[in-house]
């Protein structure tokens, strides 16, 4: 393969970040099927939350200047007055030396600033005999401190996640509008790849283990999924089905064909989708150099490595970006790195990226970063490993005990 336009890796990521967003208009859906979509307008609350204030303990309603310098041995007295029930009114005021029975979540009523735990007090008939004194607003959710009105309650790019259902439900929103799931394609290329169901193997063949993968890699991205299937290094044949693929999906993936070989149709085939075409034609970067990322159109196409380790590195790299920006989020806002420390000495060449496979462990001192060696065909590799490190294109290595960003597998 000749490389015509290799990039860096952040090239590349400036690449999928000036050229590709949504390519399909915003869907409107409700709450529970929102998980995981990722929200498409702002949304600003008509209301507080919650629009009462309101008890976090169980205890009795009271104006906290009465407790003062309450103890265990001079304890303040106060009138019992009433009850407050859950789910109704509190409508009856508290006025100076009183105090009312309120449940958790019950409602403050008017002239209370506080509520004392029911551990603290002791009734006796009509009397509260309080034990500790509160501050003003101790023990209470006034109005308002969770959400305000007119508040923005979550921003347009935000993938949605559980507690933000949550947040929407409280304001009464209960249909959102997102970006759809993107739609994936995988197809797997090569004579030599079969399915992976196959149970007894010929000599020189192998399961297909990338579409399974990258399959799954896809779905945790929150996409949809179509699976391909296998094409042999043909060129009539790869073109047609990569053809019927692309117009099926907003995102198509090629796995294999991008080594080199006299059969190598991959940049050909992504060239023949339409324009403007091929934008990066391989990445400096080890494992995973013979990448290739084009558009046609207004989607993407990925050429991947073959083997099942840099493909899914690659996959990490720019293929979740891709797909993050397919559903309207900045780069950034996928990023999952952590800090650690490296657990040995590992040499690099100047002028590429290095990704090395790292497993965590917590040992005294802290979170190291323990390098898993193999090469880019062993899947173990990565079954072995929670991350990656990159060692960039300006350094020479790094040494045992540098703290390095480890950036994690889901």
């Amino acid at each position: 393969m000749k490389f015509f336009n290799v990039k860096t890796v952040t090239e590349t990521l400036e690449v999928i970040a000036g050229e590709f967003r949504p390519n399909r208009p915003p869907i409107e859906v409700s709450l529970i099927d929102a998980l995981d979509m990722v929200l498409a307008e702002d949304i600003i609350s008509c209301e507080q939350v919650p629009h009462f204030a309101r008890s976090t303990v169980d205890g009795y309603a009271v104006r906290a200047r009465d407790t003062y310098g309450a103890s265990d041995s001079l304890p303040a007295f106060l009138d019992v007055t009433g009850k407050i029930e859950m789910g109704k009114e509190a409508s009856l005021l508290i006025r100076e030396g009183q105090a009312q029975s309120i449940p958790t979540g019950g409602m403050i009523p008017d002239g209370a600033d506080s509520v004392v735990m029911i551990e603290h007090v002791e009734e006796v008939g009509d009397m509260l005999n309080v034990y500790r004194q509160v501050a003003p607003g101790e023990n209470i959710i006034r109005a308002g401190d969770d959400v305000e009105k007119g508040e923005l309650v979550i921003a347009a790019g935000q993938r949605l996640r559980p507690q933000d259902l949550g947040v929407l439900s409280a304001i009464g929103k209960t249909r959102v509008l997102v970006y759809p799931r993107p739609i994936v394609a995988i197809l797997s290329t090569g004579d030599e790849i079969v399915p992976a169901d196959k149970k007894e193997l010929a000599p020189g063949e192998i399961r297909d283990i990338n579409s399974i993968t990258v399959a799954a890699a896809a779905r945790q991205c929150g996409a949809e999924v179509i699976d391909g299937g296998i094409v042999p290094d043909d060129y009539s044949s790869f073109a047609q089905k990569a053809k019927e693929l692309f117009e099926r999906s907003d995102l198509l993936l090629l796995s294999g064909g991008s080594s080199v070989g006299t059969r190598d149709y991959t940049e050909q085939v992504m060239q023949s989708l339409g324009d403007p075409g091929v934008l990066v034609h391989g990445v400096s970067i080890k494992p995973g150099k013979p990448t290739i990322l084009a558009k046609a159109g207004n989607k993407p196409v990925v050429g991947l490595p073959g083997h099942p380790a840099s493909a899914l590195i690659i996959f990490h790299l720019f293929v979740a970006p891709l797909i993050k920006r397919l559903q309207g989020q900045e780069l950034a806002q996928y990023d999952q790195r952590i800090l650690a420390r490296i657990s040995r000495n590992i040499a690099s060449a100047v002028g590429r990226s290095d990704y090395i496979r790292v497993k965590l462990e917590e040992r005294e001192g802290g979170l190291w970063a323990v390098p898993v060696f193999g090469k880019s065909g062993l899947i173990s590799t990565l079954v072995k490993s929670d991350g990656m490190v990159e060692i960039s294109a300006n350094k020479e290595g790094i040494l045992e005990g540098e703290i390095v960003h480890v950036h994690l597998f889901q």
